[in-house]
């Protein structure tokens, strides 16, 4: 087998490129009329089968027209056509009048009916992108098997390119245009028509507007890039409403990027991982009436927390990410939407000059006919004779070219004339006739010559589209302000759990859940627990070391043990220092309670925890306690508990915790509580519990 070498830049070019652009110009980037090839392909068959205005048809009738323009499978042709539906509720301003189930945009499992069972037309709002079709404002080429013929565009008369999403995936580039609301739509190219240069955007158009409704997290500066150069990111949240007689929350809307099943799944994913433990049920109870979806919680949980943790951990609250990627006379550009603006008011004009053209031609016609009419009536009698006499058919036209001075056209118009339309009335009528037509050539030439004259029509379009076909913002816009930010420990699931730290310095994190079936402790040989406690999941525990500093552990930020495993290792876990070990653990809450240390020297000191509040988030302080004396003991007393200072030689003084004067330092000695000598230090200081 022969091998040919091939330059891989020449071979890409030659067989990959034609490929790329026939996906980006041909099948996935949408144009200025709004459209991408297969929507235009079906709307327009609808418009030629008379859908406009007539009664529905079978949506399998529909696409097996459409199979006249577009090759690609009844499948892909029925699947466009439910995206455009009312049905299916995708598009701000839907294109097609539906009947019958075309499933829901918000959801993934409602699927939409055979094409057998539906029915559709176009709804009413078409008449705007179809009414100038008939009059030469678009151009049209051959469809695939060159039998029909298809509009390049649609001249629409408002910026559909705005007011409906479109999404589309090419090769190397992709595009995705959000929604707007079509009264700001119109607005915004009215305003921009009047004021030029001085157009602001934000004037007109505050933020995209989706038809499954929501509330748009709201933030000026980022919305205003979005809107002047197409590219950005914004969020959007579902809306609900807590139900306190149901202790439940119920979605009624939810965000455009999502559907119900993928939130359902990841509430369910986040219950049974113990990340969410307020939520008894979640239902789908959507029906006739919309969507809704029921959260019910457990007794005494916080809806207003839950809502919050939802909305940061599931589709609840989704970004939508902008890249306004749009075909400009078959070159792909991304365009704020001032710049799309632009772009559609000039495709805009073009429409309306190629269609005054057109229509100018068509007048100019019937007025050169009317003129040879006009010839003739100086003397009808002349005519009559001339044509009565001729021996020949075909020398009247000749006859009459020559008597009349007229062209061939004008002679053969006056000739088929019939002889009871020669009257006084039919003559005036044709005089009036002329006239009117000098008037509107007259007034279309000046429209088609004035800048200021086609922004006109322009307008009046916009604000009669407004008028009929307006409907009220459905995404709320709500200030960015007024998102709540969830600090990461209201996201942690809260639990009961017992924590053990063992001689040799193993810690355990263990749910009571767990510890109710385990069996033996896994400890190391030789090695025993020295401090266990139950406490919450979300506690903080403070970790004194003999070396005096201070390490803060939240327990959520460890990982549950199980009894039969070691435990973490505390020197790995907080990097502690040469002979440095944790000998007191405490399960922080508020800060509010007293800590005793107790010192070789005898001395106890009784400082506030608050002296350990810091105010950044640090894990770990030096100097918690004085250093100059070996610590022997640290104690946080319990109500039912005493103070037991306990000497090399077995002596033990036993004290109350009011006995000792708070201090105010971290590094006090503290007051003395008992007598040592060279020969017998303090050694130890314990709680135990008081008698009587």
């Amino acid at each position: 087998m022969k091998v040919i070498k091939q330059n891989i830049s020449e071979t890409l070019e030659t067989n990959y490129m034609p490929y790329a652009m026939s996906v980006i110009v041909s099948r996935a980037l949408p144009e200025i009329d709004g459209f991408k090839p297969s929507h235009r392909k079906l709307l327009y068959t609808m418009y030629k089968m008379g859908l406009l205005k007539q009664t529905r048809t079978k949506s399998a009738n529909i696409v097996g027209q459409t199979m006249k323009l577009n090759p690609h499978g009844d499948a892909a042709i029925y699947e466009t056509m439910v995206r455009l539906t009312r049905g299916y509720d995708a598009l701000n301003t839907p294109l097609v009048d539906s009947k019958g189930n075309f499933g829901k945009v918000y959801s993934r499992d409602m699927a939409y009916a055979a094409a057998r069972y539906t029915e559709a037309r176009l709804a009413t709002i078409c008449e705007t992108l179809f009414s100038d079709i008939e009059e030469d404002s678009v151009d049209f080429v051959d469809n695939y098997d060159g039998k029909m013929r298809e509009p390049l565009l649609l001249p629409s008369r408002f910026p559909n390119i705005l007011v409906n999403a479109n999404q589309g995936i090419a090769v190397g580039m992709a595009s995705n245009i959000c929604g707007f609301n079509l009264g700001e739509v119109c607005d915004g190219a009215i305003g921009f028509l009047r004021e030029g240069e001085s157009f602001d955007i934000l004037k007109y158009i505050k933020a995209p507007d989706f038809s499954t409704g929501g509330e748009l997290l709201y933030n000026q500066a980022e919305m205003k890039h979005i809107l002047k150069t197409g590219k950005g990111s914004f969020k959007v949240r579902a809306t609900y409403r807590i139900m306190k007689a149901e202790n439940c929350i119920e979605i009624a809307e939810i965000p455009y990027t999502t559907t119900i099943e993928a939130i359902i799944d990841k509430i369910e994913d986040l219950v049974k991982s113990g990340k969410i433990r307020e939520i008894n049920d979640v239902r789908d109870e959507t029906d006739l009436n919309g969507l809704k979806l029921t959260i019910d919680l457990k007794r005494g949980a916080s809806a207003e927390v839950l809502i919050n943790k939802l909305f940061h951990m599931t589709p609840l609250q989704d970004t939508f990410s902008c890249n306004f990627n749009v075909l400009i006379d078959g070159h792909p550009a991304v365009l704020g939407v001032e710049d799309i603006l632009k772009e559609w008011c000039r495709f805009r004009k073009n429409c309306i000059i190629r269609k005054y053209k057109f229509n100018i031609n068509k007048m100019e016609e019937r007025y050169h006919l009317l003129l040879g009419l006009d010839a003739i009536l100086v003397d009808i009698d002349k005519a009559i004779m001339l044509i009565r006499n001729s021996e020949k058919d075909a020398l009247v036209i000749p006859g009459l070219m020559e008597a009349f001075s007229i062209t061939q056209l004008q002679a053969e118009f006056i000739a088929e004339i019939k002889l009871k339309h020669l009257n006084k009335q039919h003559i005036l009528k044709i005089v009036n006739e002329m006239k009117d037509l000098e008037k509107q050539i007259k007034k279309m030439t000046g429209i088609i010559n004035s800048e200021q004259k086609l922004k006109k029509v322009i307008i009046d379009d916009l604000v009669d589209i407004k008028k009929k076909y307006d409907v009220p913002r459905k995404t709320q816009l709500i200030a960015a302000s007024e998102e709540i930010t969830v600090q990461s420990h209201h996201l942690k699931p809260d639990y009961r759990i017992k924590i053990f730290l063992t001689k040799d310095q193993y810690f355990k994190k263990i749910s009571i859940a767990s510890l109710r079936s385990f069996g033996e402790h896994k400890l190391k040989e030789n090695d025993v627990i020295i401090f266990n406690e139950e406490t919450n999941n979300k506690i903080e525990v403070l970790m004194f070391s003999n070396k005096a500093r201070l390490y803060k552990v939240k327990m959520y930020d460890l990982e549950d043990m199980k009894a039969s495993q070691l435990g973490v290792y505390l020197p790995n876990l907080l990097g502690l220092g040469e002979d440095e070990r944790i000998i007191y653990v405490y399960p922080n809450v508020d800060y509010n309670a007293m800590v005793l240390v107790g010192f070789q020297n005898g001395r106890v000191a009784k400082l506030p925890l608050s002296l350990y509040i810091t105010k950044v988030n640090r894990k770990k302080l030096v100097n918690a306690y004085y250093t100059k004396s070996p610590c022997v003991g640290i104690v946080i007393l319990k109500e039912t508990e005493i103070a037991c200072a306990i000497r090399d030689d077995g002596k033990k003084v036993f004290f109350k915790q009011d006995d000792i004067e708070v201090v105010q330092k971290r590094d006090a000695q503290g007051q003395k509580v008992m007598t040592v000598t060279k020969k017998y230090g303090m050694n130890k200081l314990i709680a135990v519990e008081q008698k009587g």
